[in-house]
């Protein structure tokens, strides 16, 4: 039996639910493996804070010799058997699991001959294939019916019913190819998007907009199923937030998220879309300035019941990325930082194998920017910086550059300065990515280094906040600077309050304006 690596158990059992557990000790019930040492072994495991092999083949063997083969088919077997039980575990939940089940037991009373009981099971079959939209498993069950009726020489019902089942698989295979359509552009509009989320050429927008002027976004009607409509309203609503029409994303999101609550029986059975909606959705209502609506839609997120352990992940991971980001827009700094000390205590439940906390540290540094943290807010923008860049945002790296000149001006690490300067120039360079902003702001940081501090510093602050205020009016740019205010770093330098204030006071005066 091949060999299954030790951790990997380890994290299979310790990623079990409470019901799962309850489950796997019900399925073995009754098989020699009760009492055996797999049941040891698991319950060793599940009370493990911290993976010990060791301590694991003591508990299981006593320190009594034992080959390490035997031990590892051992571990080998017993995650064998969890994946039987959580396959068993599944069939009650899973619409999928159940059909597949059903077609299964089809096969099984065929062999034997007894058909009546087959076309119960196809007849109780197609009503869930058809509710939840499993065009693969209707075309299944249409095979079958036709098999059925030629083995049984069924020629009435041949005859009666051929047209009917001709027209039911012909709609299944263009509902079927609809959707793969639909998912395809969906999953073509969404690498193209994350590769640069925050667009400032001119040829992605190009390729973007080339994409969703395919007919089968002309309207929702094109789209021949509940699933193919949801991938319609998705694809839209991720175009409109790269193009930074604000309106139509806000307008796209309440359409999607009215789309899948009208359907709560899918909801039961997938959640991921709809979290994805929800978060798209606060970040519309935040850029249209709709806070009351981004409390209510951060409380609806928060309380989601999680289907999956990667809804888990998911559930907090956007709770959290927009919490930080309302916190960090509205200037609300030291309510961001007890978030962010509740957010890194939950993280400590999940498996650090499946969760990253590199996501968050961008946010984590503006938080600590915020509270005048700027020791901590260096640390957590250096962890970013230091993350494999397949892992970290492009459109991110200038403002990363910007940041850390920020940051050691704050700190008034002057000697540092000017190698920075350098080094970020030569890098936003190489990647194509010197823009005007960032061009300009190298100039600004050049003269402010030279100019000595008191008037010559709050000229160089001005001038910068005067071409700031063209400069955001490029593509791309506006964007870019919603993930931290310059504008009011800038203010808070020329009139001397710290940066938290100068966020509230803006956001105060656009809230009442």
């Amino acid at each position: 039996m091949a060999k299954t690596p030790s951790d990997k158990l380890y994290r299979l059992i310790r990623g079990l639910t409470p019901a799962e557990k309850r489950y796997f000790r019900l399925f073995i019930r009754g098989r020699p493996e009760r009492d055996s040492k797999y049941l040891q072994l698991f319950d060793a495991i599940a009370g493990m804070d911290a993976f010990d092999d060791e301590a694991l083949c003591a508990a299981i063997y006593h320190n009594q010799p034992v080959e390490s083969r035997k031990y590892s088919e051992l571990k080998a077997y017993l995650y064998d058997l969890l994946l039987k039980s959580l396959q068993a575990f599944d069939e009650q939940h899973s619409v999928e699991f159940r059909l597949n089940h059903l077609l299964q037991s089809v096969a099984v009373l065929f062999k034997r001959g007894h058909y009546g009981a087959c076309q119960e099971l196809l007849h109780k079959a197609t009503k869930i294939a058809r509710q939840f939209e499993c065009f693969t498993h209707s075309l299944e069950i249409i095979r079958w019916q036709k098999h059925l009726a030629y083995t049984r020489m069924d020629v009435d019902f041949l005859h009666k019913q051929f047209e009917q089942l001709q027209f039911a698989e012909s709609r299944a295979m263009d509902q079927l190819q609809n959707l793969a359509a639909y998912r395809k552009l969906f999953f073509q509009v969404y690498t193209t998007i994350k590769r640069e989320a925050l667009h400032r050429g001119e040829e992605r927008m190009a390729r973007l907009r080339a994409l969703v002027q395919q007919a089968l976004l002309a309207n929702p009607d094109q789209a021949l199923s509940y699933k193919a409509r949801v991938l319609y309203y998705r694809a839209l609503n991720l175009y409109y937030y790269a193009a930074s029409e604000r309106g139509q994303f806000y307008d796209s999101g309440v359409k999607l998220i009215g789309l899948l609550e009208s359907h709560p029986h899918f909801l039961k059975e997938s959640l991921s879309d709809y979290i994805a909606a929800l978060s798209n959705y606060i970040l519309s209502c935040g850029l249209l300035e709709r806070y009351d609506e981004v409390d209510t839609a951060l409380e609806k997120l928060r309380h989601i019941r999680p289907l999956t352990e990667d809804d888990r992940r998911k559930v907090h991971r956007q709770y959290y990325t927009n919490k930080f980001v309302l916190c960090i827009y509205t200037g609300a700094f030291e309510e961001g930082r007890r978030e962010m000390e509740r957010c890194l205590d939950e993280a400590d439940e999940f498996d650090a194998h499946d969760y990253e906390t590199a996501s968050f540290y961008f946010q984590f540094c503006c938080i600590c920017f915020g509270c005048g943290d700027f020791g901590g807010a260096l640390g957590y923008l250096n962890e970013w910086l230091n993350q494999p860049r397949t892992l970290v945002r492009e459109d991110l790296q200038s403002l990363a550059r910007i940041l850390s000149l920020i940051l050691h001006f704050e700190m008034g690490n002057t000697v540092l300065l000017e190698s920075l300067l350098r080094s970020a120039t030569r890098f936003l360079q190489k990647k194509n990515r010197l823009y005007d902003l960032e061009r300009r702001f190298f100039q600004f940081m050049s003269e402010l280094m030279r100019a000595p501090a008191g008037r010559e510093q709050q000229r160089a602050f001005r001038k910068m906040q005067e071409d700031l205020a063209g400069l955001s009016a490029l593509p791309g740019s506006r964007a870019l600077l919603q993930t931290f205010d310059l504008e009011a770093w800038l203010d808070s330098k020329i009139k001397g309050y710290t940066f938290a204030t100068a966020v509230r006071t803006k956001w105060e005066a656009q809230r009442n304006g």
